[in-house]
């Protein structure tokens, strides 16, 4: 018998009204903003209503480098937070919003799977309670006082040819990649090159995720660089006038959302900055409000530890002022495999039959990744334990396999099968990371914050991505050196690379060695609070492929959803 689709099980959920959800986790009446019976958007106020709560043990989800065969990781983050219960124990989930465009694209939803997932589903991947809409709508107010602030004058300076600030939108558009703006008569405005952004790629994006109060979040809109004068000096949202304007736009917006899961466990589902060339985790006033929540909070950081671990560990943590106390790297049988490199796979393809026989050997072979990002959470001085995520068709050796890589490191390591089984799936799991979450612990940054914008790339590249060095192109050389000039030395890094391999190249998997970072491009989020050095390609726009999910979405006879993935 086939097992239901994602949809199908989350419409048989027994879900609580979301107020008695709010309630068990002590958030008071007077935070909680009903979306309806289910969804609830929660006041900051519950920030200081729960401090005097006890602190929970803070948890990080992460991953082995994302393979084209998934890897589960919010599946695992959602079962982890259920499997708590299992063993006598309280968790709090917390995790990012979905966007829109990958839902109606290629990825599908951002819910979790199987039994393992955030509910309402259709809700919670289509909209939720509006946050991604104000971030564009904030974002293309300023794109708007930008090309007014031309055509009235230009007053600051502002050079044409050096403006860093597009425009975005939350849908899958490759045709807006590059555009030309101000055609037409005088009054349409003043001509020039520019383009569109996904709306999750926005920096007003990665504000709303790193913000720790509304008034935090409307410093840090003031201080994003539009773009710069001929001289070199940096145009921000402040001198346009426009930042006012934006955190009116993104007052609610603030707001963390209060789900479910499909065991009625509580989910903060807050924010969703790019992972690329972003942070790549959820809100830290989420965090803020989850930390005194439950026995657990247990937070899911974007692709590899390489990527949303290292940028949780050194700029999510350093705004919160919070300290994770085990980190949870989650591996398959089959994406160990695909990082063997003996197997070309293509989405929407059958698997190669040589990857689905039973080879515990090819696993240790494509372990070499594994190590290396159980090394990058060790490196910031956090307990891993690797989670095992099961699927069909794998063999008890290659589990076996895994659970030795993971001990020849000094982690633990469990069999999940919370996909199918919901939280008692992973209740192994919930006990190893209850064990590692109670050793003491050393957390660490990896480089301390007077360091220099190239000393913190270099650390980053070497200890993390495991290169022998980093080369800079002329032009990142000048701009670092312009971004130490105008005081952003002092920020953290976040270096934009490709999720699918440690190294600058995708093509490169497991753990690639005697290779140099390459640094092409420098741009500043200083209004978020980092500097991304861009190594690589990177898409900040998705294109729809040849046959998008939004094909099959349609709406039935009766008014429900359907082909929702």
């Amino acid at each position: 018998m086939s097992m239901p689709s994602a949809l199908e099980i989350a419409r048989a959920a027994t879900m609580k009204p979301i107020s008695e959800i709010a309630d068990e986790i002590g958030i008071p009446p007077y935070c909680v903003q009903p979306y309806g019976e289910h969804v609830a958007k929660i006041d900051l106020r519950a920030v200081e209503a729960l401090a005097d709560r006890p602190r929970a043990r803070y948890v990080v989800v992460t991953a082995i480098t994302p393979t084209p065969l998934g890897e589960g990781k919010t599946t695992t983050t959602v079962g982890l937070g259920q499997a708590m219960r299992h063993i006598g124990r309280r968790a709090t989930i917390a995790i990012r919003q979905a966007s829109m465009g990958p839902t109606f694209g290629i990825k599908g939803g951002a819910a979790g799977g199987g039994y393992s997932q955030v509910v309402p589903f259709e809700t919670l991947n289509l909209h939720l309670t509006g946050d991604m809409h104000a971030v564009t709508a904030a974002h293309n107010m300023l794109s708007a006082m930008v090309d007014n602030h031309l055509y009235q004058g230009n007053r600051l300076g502002l050079d044409p040819h050096n403006i860093t600030w597009r425009r975005v939108l939350d849908v899958n558009d490759r045709a807006l990649r590059n555009i030309v703006i101000g055609l037409g008569a005088a009054g349409d405005g003043v001509p020039r090159q520019t383009g569109f952004d996904i709306t999750a790629a926005s920096e007003v994006m990665a504000v709303l995720a790193l913000s720790t109060s509304l008034r935090d979040m409307r410093a840090r809109l003031g201080r994003i660089v539009v773009g710069y004068t001929k001289a070199g000096e940096p145009v921000t949202a402040e001198q346009l006038r426009a930042a006012g304007a934006m955190a009116v736009i993104m007052r609610d917006a603030i707001r963390p959302n209060l789900l479910q899961t499909l065991e009625n466990t509580p989910v903060l589902v807050h924010a969703g900055p790019f992972g690329n060339i972003a942070h790549g985790n959820s809100s830290v006033v989420a965090d803020l409000i989850g930390i005194h929540a439950g026995d657990f909070l247990i937070t899911e950081a974007g692709f590899g530890a390489d990527m949303g671990a290292e940028r949780f560990f050194n700029i999510k943590c350093r705004v919160s002022g919070l300290r994770p106390d085990a980190a949870v790297v989650v591996a398959t049988v089959r994406a160990l495999k695909a990082h063997s490199g003996r197997h070309r796979i293509v989405a929407g393809r059958p698997l190669p039959e040589a990857l689905l026989a039973e080879n515990p050997d090819e696993v240790h072979v494509g372990g070499a990744n594994l190590r290396k990002q159980i090394e990058n959470v060790l490196a910031h001085g956090v307990t891993p334990v690797v989670a095992i995520n099961a699927m069909p068709g794998d063999f008890p050796s290659e589990h076996q396999a895994i659970a030795q890589i993971a001990a020849s490191m000094g982690a633990r390591s469990a069999v999940c099968t919370n996909f199918t089984d919901g939280g008692q799936g992973a209740a192994e799991l919930a006990e190893a990371v209850a064990e590692a979450a109670d050793e003491p612990g050393d957390f660490r940054f990896l480089y301390p914050e007077q360091a220099s914008l190239r000393e913190k790339i270099e650390t980053v590249a070497t200890r993390i991505y495991g290169a022998d060095g980093v080369e800079y192109s002329p032009l990142a050389a000048r701009q670092l050196d312009g971004y130490e000039r105008n005081g952003f030395g002092g920020l953290p890094v976040c270096i934009a690379k490709t999720h699918l391999s440690l190294s600058h190249d995708p093509a490169l998997k497991g753990a690639p060695a005697g290779w140099r970072l390459p640094v092409r491009e420098v741009r500043a989020s200083v209004g978020a609070g980092f500097v991304y050095p861009i190594c690589g390609d990177m898409r900040t726009m998705p294109g729809l492929g040849t046959s998008p999910a939004a094909e099959r979405i349609d709406i039935d006879a009766d008014g429900e959803i359907v082909g929702l993935a």
